[in-house]
């Protein structure tokens, strides 16, 4: 593996800037495209834009595409929020790269009609909202067809690992006090008790798929819709009780309930469900699939954090 181009449309975030440095440790010529907010990884090659100032980011993407010889292996989008810039993506990279990743997310579905295990093809959408935008970037590409842009997308669940904060479960998510509370011994208030089931997905695995994608035989992936999740179906509490483990402190929980806290925080309503996936269409293409155990990604988060 390695040796080819890729280019990460926002590289120096959690999920995005774990791909460049997976894809320059694997020896690729990488290139990220971000605001020039946070350094990029080392050994990217950077090129600053906006991708709301469409003419500056074209300008960087024609650079890009310059270093890379004028076609890339890979183009992987972390930061696709909404349809117009999947339509960006169609536009800048038709023709120009042998394989686009769309980094999507689990929440375009509906969190009241689920189906479980989940599947991409028995689906209910939102059709508005944070998910209702990610799902009208997926039907852009879906509409282009796949001759000029051969893409693929992936609808990770909860993502952990090494750069993000912990937690998973309103109201204690991404909580940077997560350790301090606990450490306190403070109560960590979790909706529903923590019952809700979970398949966090290990930042490393997630980045392995996504890179596989981009070498794999195209007949196996293009076109493709795919949901990602972890080796694991685990009730959200235990994620936060692997977390204390770590810390050498025992879990003490309140219970949020669901009802009252579902009318007052209707913007939550994707967490507020079960998150747990069919796999059958990711191993299907062949691609190694996650198999972090949660315990093992979770120690090395905590680590991270701690050592930050």
């Amino acid at each position: 593996m390695g040796g080819g181009t890729v280019l990460v449309i926002g590289g120096s975030g959690f999920l995005s800037g774990t791909v460049a440095r997976a894809a320059v440790a694997s020896g690729d010529t990488v290139a990220v495209v971000t605001r020039g907010r946070r350094p990029a990884p080392s050994g990217a090659h950077p090129f600053v834009a906006d991708r709301h100032d469409r003419e500056s980011f074209a300008a960087a993407v024609d650079s890009a595409l310059a270093l890379a010889g004028g076609r890339f292996d890979l183009v992987v989008d972390a930061i696709a929020f909404t349809p117009e810039d999947a339509r960006q993506d169609v536009e800048l990279f038709s023709d120009t790269t042998n394989r686009l990743v769309l980094v999507s997310t689990d929440f375009v579905y509906d969190p009241g009609k689920r189906r479980f295990p989940q599947r991409e093809d028995d689906a209910d959408y939102l059709a508005d909202g944070y998910g209702g935008r990610k799902r009208a970037a997926e039907e852009v590409l879906v509409a282009a067809g796949t001759d000029a842009l051969p893409w693929v997308v992936v609808r990770p669940g909860h993502i952990y690992g090494p750069g993000s904060e912990l937690g998973c479960l309103p109201p204690v998510g991404r909580d940077p006090e997560l350790l301090g509370r606990l450490r306190r011994h403070e109560q960590i208030e979790l909706l529903g008790g923590g019952h809700f089931l979970q398949q966090p997905v290990f930042v490393g695995d997630l980045v392995r798929v996504v890179l596989e994608l981009g070498r794999v035989d195209p007949s196996r992936c293009v076109g493709g819709v795919l949901n990602v999740a972890g080796p694991r179906i685990v009730e959200s509490v235990e994620y936060y009780r692997l977390v204390a483990r770590e810390l050498g402190v025992d879990l003490a929980v309140t219970e949020l309930p669901v009802d009252s806290y579902a009318r007052a925080h209707p913007e939550k309503e994707s967490f507020i469900c079960h998150r747990f996936y069919d796999l059958a269409r990711l191993a299907a293409t062949g691609v190694r699939l996650p198999d972090t155990p949660l315990a093992t990604g979770l120690r090395e988060h905590v680590r991270s954090l701690i050592e930050a």
